[in-house]
C-alpha cells in the first residue's frame, strides 16, 4: 500500500474510532483534495458495526492456491484462443485457397492441435475452479493480482481487435477484401471480441466488489 493510502486509512480510522459521521468525514477528506474513488475505498475499509473501535474489513488477496489457479486460467486461455484461431484459419485456406497467398502447413494445424488438446481442458478445469473459488471466496474478485490479470488480458485482447479492424479497413481501401480474408478478420474478431466482452464484465465485478 502506497504511503498516502496510509495515511488515508489512518485518518478514517482515527475519525471513525471518534465517531464521526461518515457522510462527515468523506466531505472532508474530498475537500482537502482526495479523489473520490480513494476515499470511498477507504470508508469501505472499516464494517458498519457497532463497535466501540473502528472494524475492519477482510482485504482480497490472491492465496497462492488462487493465484497458480489464475494463472493457469489465462496462460491456458491465451494458448486455446491462438491455436482454435490457427485451426479456424486452416480450415478456412483450405475451403478458399489462394496460391498467392499460401496456407498454414499441416505440420503447423498438428502443433495448433495438439496445443488445443492439451490447453483447452486444463482451461475448462481452471475456469471451474476460479468460479469455485470466486463462490466460496466473494474477496476473491476483487483482489489486485486478479484484477491484474485481467487488465492484461483486457489490452492483449483490445490490441488484437484494433489490429483486425485495421487489417480490414486497409482491405477495403485497397480493394483487396476477399471472402478467405473476410472470414479470417471475422474469426480473429470472434474470439478476441469474445475474450474482451467477457472479461471486461469481469472488472467491472471486481470493482464493484471493493
Amino acid at each position: 500500500m502506497a504511503r498516502g493510502d496510509d495515511q488515508l486509512q489512518q485518518f478514517v480510522s482515527e475519525a471513525l474510532h471518534q465517531g464521526l459521521d461518515r457522510a462527515r468525514i468523506r466531505e472532508a477528506l474530498l475537500t482537502a483534495g482526495w479523489t473520490a474513488d480513494r476515499v470511498d475505498a477507504a470508508l469501505r475499509a472499516w464494517a458498519a458495526v457497532p463497535f466501540p473501535v473502528p472494524v475492519p474489513r477482510p482485504q482480497p488477496s490472491l492465496s497462492a492456491r488462487a493465484a497458480f489457479l489464475h494463472l493457469l486460467l489465462f496462460a491456458t486461455l491465451y494458448i486455446s484462443a491462438w491455436d482454435a484461431g490457427k485451426v479456424i484459419f486452416y480450415l478456412i485456406e483450405h475451403a478458399f485457397p489462394d496460391p498467392a497467398a499460401g496456407s498454414l502447413s499441416e505440420r503447423s494445424l498438428r502443433w495448433s492441435l495438439a496445443g488445443l488438446i492439451v490447453a483447452f481442458p486444463i482451461f475448462v478445469f481452471s475456469f471451474r475452479a476460479v468460479q469455485r473459488l470466486l463462490a466460496r471466496e466473494p474477496e476473491v474478485r476483487a483482489s489486485a493480482g486478479r484484477r491484474w490479470m485481467i487488465g492484461i488480458t483486457l489490452f492483449l485482447a483490445a490490441l488484437f481487435v484494433i489490429g483486425d479492424l485495421t487489417a480490414v479497413v486497409h482491405g477495403l481501401l485497397g480493394g483487396e477484401l476477399t471472402v478467405r480474408f473476410a472470414l479470417k478478420a471475422l474469426t480473429v474478431a470472434v474470439i478476441a471480441g469474445g475474450i474482451f466482452v467477457y472479461f471486461l464484465q469481469g472488472l467491472r465485478q471486481a470493482e464493484e466488489a471493493q
